[in-house]
């Protein structure tokens, strides 16, 4: 656990700082698709494969790949309640959706194909279920990329610290609590309006189907072959899918704050 929360307050923060200078040379949709790769997940389940075996870490495995429906119904809830509410709004709402999701999916026992399944109609789903959301006509860039790091590491404290007094199966869920996105949109529905936010939320979205494919064979290798080939066959499969989504399912992106003009 100790070398899980570690990764955690390493990689987390680190990757906000990355992904937001993706976020503003390229746009808010490409941050978003750039947080949704398993450059956080994989290196845990690695770690977890590594102090507690193989079959465990492929059971891990299969609960982050159902914790994606969870996820979804994050970003879509907060996509529409942003249109409404203020971040602290929306943020609430989406977070609480997010629990109510965890709760029922925590009843759910299924095979890791039916779940693979399950997940990919939710996301093909989810990627349409975005509101319309035109881009402000500017915006100032904030100096907030500490804040975010900050923000980023006290959630990973406070959900390791939560997730450490639960059973093993909702422990997984819980680890997959959505640290990434709710730091990332939140600054950027802050510093930038609700459309850099949806923009970015949609993005993650189109991510997710690459992260689900990195569940899946992950899960199955790690029960069948060696560690090192199956994070490499993972990874590789993930990746793929990953760079093939974001040709085939981004929408038109929302220009970069530091390029928006009039």
């Amino acid at each position: 656990m100790t070398a899980v929360l570690a990764l955690k307050l390493t990689l987390v923060p680190l990757l906000i700082y990355l992904v937001t200078l993706a976020g503003r040379r390229w746009g808010p949709a490409v941050a978003g698709w750039l947080s949704a790769f398993p450059i956080v997940a994989g290196p845990i389940l690695l770690t977890l494969a590594l102090e507690q075996g193989q079959p465990f870490a492929a059971s891990a495995a299969e609960g982050t790949l159902l914790s994606v429906l969870a996820i979804l119904v994050f970003c879509v809830v907060y996509a529409w309640a942003s249109g409404r509410w203020g971040v602290a709004g929306a943020m609430l709402l989406a977070l609480s959706a997010w629990g109510l999701a965890v709760a029922v999916l925590q009843t759910l026992r299924l095979p890791p194909g039916v779940a693979f399944v399950l997940v990919w109609c939710a996301l093909l789903l989810a990627v349409r279920l975005f509101p319309h959301a035109v881009p402000a006509a500017g915006g100032a860039r904030r100096n907030d990329l500490p804040w975010r790091m900050l923000a980023a590491g006290a959630l990973v404290l406070l959900v390791t610290a939560g997730a450490a007094s639960m059973g093993p199966r909702l422990s997984g869920f819980f680890a997959m609590f959505p640290v990434m996105g709710s730091v990332l949109v939140g600054f950027a529905h802050a510093g930038s309006g609700r459309a850099s936010a949806v923009a970015l939320l949609r993005g993650m979205v189109c991510g997710f189907f690459g992260f689900s494919v990195f569940c899946v064979t992950l899960a199955m290798q790690l029960r069948h072959g060696g560690l090192g080939s199956a994070f490499a066959l993972a990874l590789g499969c993930a990746l793929v899918v990953h760079v093939a989504a974001r040709r085939m399912l981004a929408g038109p992106a929302v220009a970069p704050v530091s390029a928006a003009r009039g």
